[in-house]
């Protein structure tokens, strides 16, 4: 299936193919912990994420081992998709920035981030 999603205002938006998403994940790492996220409960190919972003919109942070890259709107503040750590370079979504999906009513598969 094909699935688009964007932040907040719109800034960054981007869409990538992938099966249908019937489940989230959720991390119990630091920065997980705070944001809150559902995430996709599998990994994106970096040549199978298609980014669009107005200039000079797109941040990202990086924390402890420098691996993971978790992305960020400067306008409106919502954490979109992130390079993990358990797979450099490939990407999990926010499904709660996903056209179409109500990352509220998925189930969730938990993940042991902070033992990673």
């Amino acid at each position: 299936m094909d699935y688009s999603g964007s932040c907040h205002c719109g800034a960054v938006k981007f869409t990538f193919s992938a099966d249908q998403i019937t489940e989230g994940l959720r991390c119990n790492c630091s920065i997980c912990l705070k944001k809150g996220a559902l995430m996709s409960n599998f990994f994106i190919a970096p040549d199978d994420l298609r980014i669009e972003s107005e200039p000079d919109v797109l941040s990202s942070y990086q924390f402890a081992s420098h691996v993971a890259k978790h992305f960020f709107c400067n306008n409106c503040g919502i954490y979109s998709f992130h390079q993990t750590k358990r797979k450099p370079g490939f990407y999990r979504v926010n499904l709660g920035c996903v056209d179409g999906i109500d990352s509220l009513s998925l189930p969730v598969v938990l993940a042991d981030g902070a033992a990673f």
